[in-house]
């Protein structure tokens, strides 16, 4: 009997700790949150109603529930600027009908999995950096980021910046509370994990953070640019995330040690800063359905006939071959300025070929 009791304490341990592991913030994109004004001060129902948030997320939730709906926008700039890196790839970072986001793909420590920790943090910094800019959040306001030791004298420092330090603190605050909270065996493969999914999220903050530059704005009498005012702004998303696939292409293969920490696979490679991705798990197949992977795999997939890369019609459908339809395209075509003040256009068809993968 004790023996069976602990088998069922065991299993239902691993049970309840399935849906928190499937479930994630990021659920926080899918679902519109409500805007701060719907929210009641210390109100707990709404953040326990919110999906995918870890114990130490709800709490944090708690307070600073105005924050949510931005946390959700920061999300949804990740899973995008994910979208659009990885459109021309096997993996094309599609999403699943469930709080996990991207599905079982995500279980597996792979450079793919790496890449969209740290794009989703990074979005986060965005979006609430931005708010704080905006006065939409009551915690924060404009940058108070010191003048800039270079930029000339003459020049005024002060506009409204994005306030870019707040929107890291608090996003290495609710992001990594996830990771923070579990306590797993020190040199497990599971501690291992956590280490690579801190990592990834700080190369993406940091990615915003190093990014932000000075914009500055003319004044003066015509036009003439004889007073400026700079203040800090962010980079476009767009820049943040081609850097973070460039640190993509170029991720570490780690392992978890004995003592707990990270180490490379290979150590005639550079060690890891804090800006760069890694991995601890090989990608899994990404060109055949697999349900147990989470592969979506590449069938159906449209491929270029033409390329040569990886949204070529021989990478993308992993040597299976191609099927190929005509498609109708109808484009806005012709167009001509009307004064004043409209563009007129006829609408063009053309029948082009299409191929996607068997």
């Amino acid at each position: 009997m004790p023996g069976l009791l602990l088998l069922a304490a065991a299993l239902l341990s691993s049970w309840a700790q399935l849906p928190a592991e499937a479930s994630s913030w990021w659920s926080l994109a899918m679902n519109p949150v409500q805007r701060p004004e719907m929210f009641i001060i210390g109100a707990q129902p709404v953040c326990s109603q919110l999906p995918g948030l870890s114990p130490g997320q709800r709490k944090l939730c708690q307070l600073y529930q105005e924050h949510m709906a931005y946390i959700g926008e920061g999300a949804k700039m990740g899973i995008k600027e994910c979208q659009h890196q990885f459109r021309q790839r096997r993996w094309n970072c599609s999403t699943v009908d469930d709080t996990s986001v991207f599905g079982r793909v995500m279980q597996i420590g792979s450079r793919e999995t790496a890449f969209t920790y740290a794009v989703s943090a990074a979005g986060v910094v965005n979006a609430i950096s931005r708010a704080c800019r905006e006065g939409e959040l009551s915690t924060c306001g404009c940058s108070r980021t010191a003048r800039p030791k270079d930029l000339p004298r003459d020049w005024l420092w002060g506009g409204c910046g994005d306030n870019v330090e707040y929107g890291y603190r608090f996003a290495k605050e609710f992001v990594d509370a996830r990771e923070r909270e579990k306590n797993f065996a020190k040199g497990s493969e599971e501690q291992g994990r956590v280490l690579m999914n801190l990592q990834n999220n700080e190369a993406g903050r940091r990615a915003v953070y190093k990014m932000a530059d000075v914009a500055c704005k003319c004044h003066g009498v015509s036009g003439s640019c004889s007073l400026k005012t700079c203040w800090l702004q962010l980079a476009e998303f767009r820049k943040v995330g081609d850097q973070l696939k460039e640190k993509y292409d170029s991720a570490a293969a780690m392992r978890i040690t004995r003592k707990g920490k990270l180490e490379l696979v290979n150590s005639r490679f550079n060690q890891p800063t804090p800006e760069d991705l890694v991995y601890v798990d090989p990608s899994p197949d990404y060109c055949l359905r697999n349900d147990t992977t989470g592969s979506l795999g590449t069938q159906g997939r449209l491929c270029n006939k033409t390329s040569e890369g990886m949204d070529g019609c021989e990478l993308m459908c992993c040597g299976r071959g191609y099927d190929q339809f005509k498609s109708v395209q109808v484009e806005r075509c012709h167009c001509k300025f009307h004064w004043c003040c409209f563009v007129k256009c006829r609408k063009c068809t053309e029948v082009v070929d299409q191929h996607v993968c068997k």
